[in-house]
Parts: structure tokens; C-alpha cells; sequence
């Protein structure tokens, strides 16, 4: 279990930098949570941070439950195969298609964040979040990364279910995970303390300027 997303942070930080040996990429950060991680990674590399912006799509009887996901430039992905299991109708998705897109263009405007197609052209990204249950929002930032012509995409995450590394790494260049779990309900029962990441800090992540003194990622300890 982790303390917090700092902790996690600085753990997976330290694996990343077993396992890349380029340092020549950029930090892609999952809002909210993985803005976090990502602050911290992106500072202990010294490279750069951006935000990727991705909504979850819940199921109709259960908004946890991922069924896809949409990101910036109106990009979709849905989990064809959980939709044909649950018996998801198109209506369904159509309309709630809608309202996920407002949410997307809420959060660019809400913190200034404006893409462009050139942001990640030929460039190596790693995507970062505080974790991933379904892989729906994952792997929805990597089609928008790739629509974007990004080069060479690797998933680094403090925690995975064991089902979705399974069926999602086959989607990436390389995923870098501490820990793989099998009984997975959601991303927080993995941290001690998992608030809430509010407008403010947000945004006091994206405008900061100064670095995070960065304690050496073996200091802290998974139990």
C-alpha cells in the first residue's frame, strides 16, 4: 500500500529510471490524479509535463464502471467487448457521448490547456496516473497520443489489476508497474490517503515553476 500519490510518485520515478534509458521524452499526466505523479516524475527527470485530458465512461448502472473513455480532439475509445457483454444500447452511448465532451472542454478551459497537433509529433511520452482498474482511460490518452503522431508511448502506473495488464500491454511500447493486483475494485483501496485532487492544486501544478526536491525513490518502501 502506498502512502499517498508523492510516494507513489517518487517509487515509480525511480523504476522508470531502471527501465528507460532515454530521458529524452515527455511526462503525459492523466487529470486529476496522475497530475500528481506527474508533477513529480516529470521534475525528477527534469523533462517536460503535460496534461492529458480523458473522461471515463461509466456504465448506465454503475459510473465506475468503465466502458470507454473520451479525450481531447473528440477522440473515443469504448471496450467493445464489455459493451456487448453488459448489453450497452447505442442510445446510450450516444447520448452520453455528449456530456463527456463538455467535460473535456470544461477542463481545457478551466485550466488553459490548448493542444495542438505538433505537442507530441515524434516525440517519446509517457503516460502517468495514480492507477488503472479497467485501462479504459489509458488507453484512451494513448489514441489521442497517437492521433497526435506521438513516437514511442509507455505507460508507467503505481498499480494495475493483474486482468488489465494483461489485456492492455500489448498497446504499449513498454508498461512499468509496481505492483500488479488481483482482488481490484478501485484505485484508491491501494493508498492510505487518496483525496480528492481539487481545482486549486491543479492548477498550482501546472503554473508551478520551481522544482520538487526529490527524495531518492529507495528511501520510501511499498508494504
Amino acid at each position: 500500500m502506498f502512502e499517498n500519490r508523492e510516494e507513489a510518485a517518487r517509487l515509480l520515478a525511480g523504476e522508470i529510471e531502471k527501465r528507460i534509458k532515454e530521458t529524452d521524452f515527455i511526462v503525459g499526466a492523466i487529470l486529476r490524479g496522475g497530475i500528481v505523479l506527474g508533477r513529480i516524475i516529470s521534475d525528477y527527470f527534469k523533462v517536460s509535463l503535460e496534461p492529458l485530458v480523458v473522461r471515463k465512461i461509466g456504465a448506465p448502472f454503475s459510473s465506475e464502471l468503465a466502458i470507454g473513455a473520451v479525450g481531447s480532439g473528440k477522440i473515443v475509445y469504448w471496450d467493445e467487448n464489455l459493451i456487448k457483454k453488459l448489453k450497452i444500447q447505442a442510445n446510450y452511448k450516444s447520448s452520453v457521448l455528449k456530456e463527456k465532451f463538455r467535460e473535456v472542454k470544461n477542463l481545457e478551459e478551466k485550466f488553459s490547456i490548448q493542444k495542438n497537433s505538433l505537442e507530441f509529433e515524434n516525440k517519446r511520452v509517457i503516460i502517468v496516473d495514480d492507477g488503472v482498474a479497467t485501462g479504459a482511460t489509458v488507453l484512451c490518452a494513448r489514441k489521442v497520443l497517437k492521433t497526435q503522431r506521438a513516437r514511442r508511448i509507455v505507460l508507467a502506473v503505481p498499480v494495475i489489476s493483474n486482468e488489465s495488464f494483461d489485456s492492455i500491454k500489448g498497446y504499449f511500447d513498454k508498461v512499468i508497474v509496481l505492483k500488479k493486483a488481483r482482488d481490484f475494485s478501485a484505485v484508491g483501496q491501494f493508498y492510505r490517503d487518496f483525496p480528492q485532487v481539487e481545482d486549486e492544486e491543479v492548477v498550482r501544478i501546472l503554473n508551478q515553476n520551481s522544482k520538487h526536491e526529490i527524495r531518492n525513490p529507495k528511501q520510501s518502501q511499498i508494504t
